[in-house]
């Protein structure tokens, strides 16, 4: 009994210890929002209030200092998500996950962005204030690796931070711009289906005519593999780090507006992660204020505001990103064939650092189009040299230029003049201001190809008939500057035409934009609280039309009894994906089995590619309404035919029976709350068990779905549960005649330190589409309960 009682009385010692070691450790390693800090390198003080959800507001006496400040207390919060983020372009991720991401590296690596950011660096301006600040920025950076607390995930795994350099900038800008590309996903999934299924199965897909098609059934064809696009769609799904997707945007002008002043909202979707994307930090000077949302390394705001203008951005979809098959020297593999002759591929030795693993070398070919895709992604079938041409890093990069640009203008002419600089990544960029002034800017360096070629497939590298033949100026991008309309808008729709054609880019479908326009048409009395409540809004414009367009294929006198309830249930569902609608789960049940019996045995293994691409969105309506198509018949079942008919009689009834297994016979139980979640995921928290628990956040139910505003992005599957992935990263919104009381919200909070009291603390507020104030009143930001002092140190 004496042992039974000492052991007892030893494990309740030891369980006492760890928890206080535990919790003097947290105390230890949380960041310092109160007291007084050194620091160097500063004319003077700086002081910070942080405000009551761990918003930064800098008070400097120039600007040089605030944004030394403002590296210091973005890496006390976000470090180890700056040293992810800056890893990825560079390929050094395995140097501290392992052997398990030498695929992202070797892929990213091999992209040209390093390469690309030295050729930058050497062109700078040295003198210039976008590089000054921006070393001031990493100056505050590097200070707080040498003097403040490392993370903890860094602890973990006994890894020591570098110091941070300008090459470490223009990577996260390469690894944005990279993110916000869409070809490499879908251009050769396109080509095989080309080049395998033929011209017919490609020009529906395209959206070109279907009609008058005479089937001709000989054989089945040969698969489709795609190994390029599984691949690159796989790195970026898997990424530790938060690649771009799309977004919302729209500015309303006075006239539309009940106070008469403009009204701007922004909100970016991103792929969910946990610390949330954008940083947000208040910078205040005698000569400068901006209220912004920065991402991780970037010392100028993406999305900002101050009283005198705001601006943010959604992703153009344009296609600047293109495939080029190159025809090697049969005689001599190292050089390939031009107009001029053989030339030889530029050849870069790459060595990838792994953890407890030798150090693997690679060799990179590069022609004139850019790197040899085939040596950056194992076991791609196609034989041929397949070389990616990206304008990101085939023009030269004003990036930093037109970050500083945006965030420093005075005027919407200045700030077009910095908007007109970007190349790549391409942007929607917009804007209101106090003067009463809206506009959207479709900007990017647009350019012409010859006439009838289509850049959605391998262009011929050898020929020299396939290259560019102009980039356009700015001054011909579609864009609006005060429309009579009196709005603007932008949801990564189809913009404008150029030169009397609709430029070609991997747009998303019309769901977005429609409803965003539907709702502005039909007031001119618009307040902020409106406008936020539309932020939230999960009605679906096009999602009737299509189960309508579907269910007007189904005979109803064939269904049984609880096929009857579920035709009845989705024909009268609103559009709406509360958590309470059945509707939703039976459409998109409905869609996945019909998506399978039309394209899944044509595509094969590269089925899962296409089925959550922008490509099956844009497709969609379209293949619905066609009474004959090349995709109808199931080349599996010989010597039958299948018709639409056939193909959506069937999907339905799979569907609702695959519903009766998952959810039970109870139809009104089949709610949308029962099969959604979202799960806010960190780097570490993805191994699961602890780790999970300590830095993930969530799950949790939600409203919203896939291309309503409330954006809450899914893949379709054959499990019949969605994981939301990816959604609004902040809603924004913007009242120039209460700009004080503007307001924003990000999805979990704003420290990625785990131990920070701001860790997780907007998570509800943002779930259920509340706000919170962003302060601009001097008066009401020096109430802040945390105020830090960095302190020159002499």
């Amino acid at each position: 009994m004496k042992i039974i009682k000492k052991t007892l009385i030893f494990l309740v010692v030891l369980i006492l210890f760890i928890a206080s070691a535990g919790w003097l450790y947290s105390k230890t390693l949380h960041p310092v929002y109160n007291g007084e800090i050194k620091i160097k390198n500063t004319a003077e003080d700086v002081t910070i209030y942080f405000d009551e959800i761990g918003v930064p507001h800098i008070n400097a006496e120039n600007q040089r200092d605030a944004y030394i400040a403002l590296g210091y207390v973005h890496a006390q919060d976000r470090l180890w998500q700056m040293e992810l983020t800056r890893r990825i372009a560079a390929g050094r991720l395995s140097e501290i996950f392992g052997k398990e991401l030498l695929k992202v590296d070797r892929f990213f690596s091999g992209l040209g962005i390093e390469e690309a950011a030295e050729k930058t660096i050497e062109n700078l301006d040295k003198t210039a204030q976008p590089y000054l600040l921006t070393e001031a920025y990493l100056d505050g950076v590097n200070q707080f690796i040498k003097n403040g607390n490392a993370p903890l995930e860094s602890i973990l795994l006994g890894l020591d931070i570098e110091e941070y350099d300008i090459k470490d900038v223009y990577n996260v800008f390469g690894y944005m711009s990279f993110s916000f590309a869409v070809a490499h996903k879908t251009d050769p999934l396109l080509t095989e289906i080309k080049e395998k299924l033929g011209i017919s199965y490609l020009n529906e897909l395209l959206s070109a005519s279907g009609e008058n098609l005479t089937i001709n059934k000989t054989s089945i064809p040969k698969e489709i593999n795609a190994t390029l696009s599984r691949t690159v769609a796989d790195i970026m799904n898997n990424l530790p780090v938060s690649p771009f997707i799309g977004s919302n945007s729209w500015v309303i002008a006075p006239e539309k507006t009940k106070n008469g002043k403009v009204i701007f909202a922004n909100d970016p979707h991103i792929a969910f992660s946990q610390p949330s994307v954008w940083y947000q930090n208040h910078i205040k000077t005698p000569d400068f204020e901006i209220y912004g949302f920065n991402i991780a390394l970037m010392p100028f705001p993406l999305l900002g505001h101050n009283i005198e203008y705001a601006y943010g951005l959604t992703m153009l979809a344009n296609d600047d990103l293109n495939f080029y098959i190159e025809e090697n020297n049969p005689k001599n593999a190292l050089e390939y064939k031009t107009l001029n002759g053989f030339e030889e591929y530029k050849v870069l030795e790459k060595t990838i650092r792994i953890k407890d693993e030798p150090d693997t070398t690679f060799l990179v070919k590069v022609s004139k189009h850019g790197p040899v895709m085939n040596g950056l992604i194992e076991h791609v079938i196609d034989e041929r040299p397949i070389a990616m041409s990206w304008i990101y890093t085939q023009l030269p990069n004003e990036m930093l230029s037109v970050a500083h640009g945006i965030s420093h203008a005075n005027s919407l002419s200045n700030f077009k003049k910095s908007v007109a600089k970007i190349h790549a990544p391409g942007l929607n960029v917009m804007y209101g201001d106090a003067k009463d002034n809206i506009a959207w800017f479709s900007s990017a360096k647009l350019y012409q190809l010859r006439d009838s070629l289509s850049s959605k497939t391998y262009l011929n590298g050898a020929s020299g008939a396939d290259e560019i033949v102009e980039y356009l100026p700015f001054e011909e991008n579609p864009h609006a500057i005060n429309p009579n309309w009196n709005y603007v808008y932008s949801a990564n729709s189809q913009p404008d035409s150029v030169r009397g054609k609709l430029y070609p880019g991997y747009y998303q479908p019309q769901d977005r934009a429609k409803r965003i326009t539907e709702l502005l048409d039909k007031k001119n009395d618009f307040t902020k609280e409106d406008v936020t409540a539309m932020t939230y809004d999960v009605k679906s414009s096009t999602v009737l039309d299509i189960s309508k367009s579907l269910l007007k294929n189904i005979d109803q006198n064939l269904l049984t009894t609880a096929e009857k309830k579920v035709f009845s249930v989705l024909e009268n569902w609103d559009g709406n994906y509360l958590k309470s609608s059945v509707g939703p789960t039976i459409y998109n049940r409905f869609l996945y089995f019909f998506l399978k019996s039309t394209y899944a045995d044509e595509l094969g293994i590269s089925f899962e590619l296409f089925l959550n691409s922008q490509l099956q969105d844009q497709v969609v309506p379209a293949q619905i309404n066609r009474v004959n198509s090349v995709w109808w018949d199931n080349i599996t079942t010989k010597d039958v035919l299948e018709t639409r008919t056939d193909i959506i009689r069937t999907s339905f009834k799979e569907s609702t029976a695959f519903l009766q297994n998952q959810l039970g016979d109870n139809i009104e139980e089949w709610t949308w709350n029962r099969v959604i979640s979202v799960e806010y995921e960190h780097a570490m928290g993805k191994a699961g068990g602890v780790l999970r628990t300590l830095f993930n956040v969530g799950p949790f139910e939600t409203i919203g779905g896939n291309e309503v505003i409330n954006n809450q992005i899914f893949k379709l599957n054959s499990t019949g549960y969605y994981k939301v992935t990816a959604g609004p990263s902040t809603r924004r919104v913007i009242d120039f005649s209460d700009i004080e009381n503007s307001a924003a919200i990000i999805p979990t909070g704003q420290s990625g330190n785990v131990f920070s009291p701001f860790y997780k603390d907007q998570t509800q507020q943002f779930l259920n589409g509340e706000f919170v104030k962003m302060k601009l009143n001097q008066a009401e930001i020096e109430q802040s309960k945390n105020v830090l002092i960095l302190k020159v140190e002499k």
